[in-house]
């Protein structure tokens, strides 16, 4: 089969491949859409720490069945539409025990597109794990690129839980990329009265305007914020959602966040990146801050759903299509910020 290999940072080679072999509990897919991604990005940028090339890259996905396992042919069967998130927790470490089973202590043994080959390759072998927990077959009103956004929603969801959005929050979420687009839909569906989005691109407020942002302020024109203290009243917004991962929109994010208001960073900044908070406004203005990571069986059940009946619109968030032989020049233009995501079709 054909596959996209990361080498090193900056080379990946499209190489003929074995089409891999499964276990008993494991099922081998046909992928039909993978999506590009920051993380895969940032990878294909400067590597990362814990990824031993060579590695197919690509954890966005979905596809068909081609091969099931024997002990889970009873729960799969040859030709089931599938969206599958990219890693499974183990269920008895630590964290797993105590109710994060996004920070499991063996993630790295599922982790596709890292650890494992992913999805930028005509098949990919799933886990059993990931088969076990989080593998979904797919309506057929859901088309492969909405399925495909399964992961992200998943990990967006786990986002919007933990700011725990309340009925007529003023939610700030900085950045309209991919993630940013999903949350400001969460939000919506959280109940948030008003939704602003901040970015410096033109064209990704356009579709945060189009998917419900009540108000978008153009960055690279206006002052964040000016801007927010303005329409707000000078308080600031309730919920404060960063959604961009570098340390001066962390510090922007706190900046913009009301007394008694969360913070919630979301983007994660490069490794070892430093910032500064003001002490003082977390001890006297009663500021929840808080960090969140990865997703949850619970949250990519969740996302799960709210593809299943609609209430979730992924299509705007897919700007273009390529094929695999091209998917170095789709990262390339996703870190130009020259579309949101684009559909890699092996």
């Amino acid at each position: 089969m054909k596959a996209a290999r990361f080498h090193a940072p900056g080379k990946i080679r499209i190489e003929d491949v074995d089409i891999p072999q499964i276990g008993s509990e494991e099922i081998l897919v046909k992928v039909k859409v993978a999506l590009t991604c920051g993380t895969d990005v940032k990878m294909y940028k400067r590597g990362h720490p814990k990824v031993i090339p060579p590695i197919i890259m690509g954890h966005e996905f979905s596809g068909t069945v081609e091969e099931t396992g024997q002990k889970v042919a009873n729960k799969f069967g040859i030709g089931d539409r599938v969206a599958v998130a990219n890693s499974a927790p183990c269920n008895s470490c630590f964290f797993c025990k105590t109710g994060k089973p996004n920070l499991c202590e063996h993630l790295l043994d599922t982790l596709i597109g890292f650890s494992v080959d992913g999805a930028y390759a005509e098949y990919i072998r799933v886990p059993a794990p990931i088969v076990r927990q989080n593998t979904y077959v797919m309506p057929k009103n859901v088309s492969f690129e909405e399925a495909a956004l399964l992961e992200p929603l998943a990990c967006a969801i786990n986002g919007i839980d933990a700011a725990n959005i309340g009925l007529g929050d003023t939610v700030l979420i900085l950045g309209s990329g991919p993630i940013g687009l999903i949350h400001l839909q969460l939000a919506k569906l959280e109940g948030a009265s008003k939704v602003i989005v901040t970015d410096l691109q033109a064209e990704r407020l356009k579709i945060a305007s189009k998917l419900g942002a009540d108000v978008v302020i153009d960055a690279s024109k206006e002052d964040q914020l000016s801007r927010v203290k303005e329409i707000t009243g000078g308080l600031g917004a309730d919920k404060v959602i960063e959604a961009v991962g570098l340390p001066q929109t962390w510090e922007l994010a706190f900046q913009m966040t009301r007394k008694a208001g969360t913070t919630l960073f979301f983007g994660g900044c490069p490794s070892g990146a430093k910032i500064s908070l003001d002490t003082e406004r977390i001890h006297y203005e009663d500021l929840t801050v808080k960090g969140i990571f990865h997703h949850t069986p619970v949250s990519v059940l969740k996302a799960f759903k709210l593809i299943s009946n609609g209430r979730f619109m992924g299509k705007p968030l897919i700007t273009e299509e390529m094929p695999l032989s091209e998917v170095e020049d789709a990262l390339i233009k996703m870190s130009k910020g020259e579309c949101v995501k684009i559909a890699i079709k092996p």
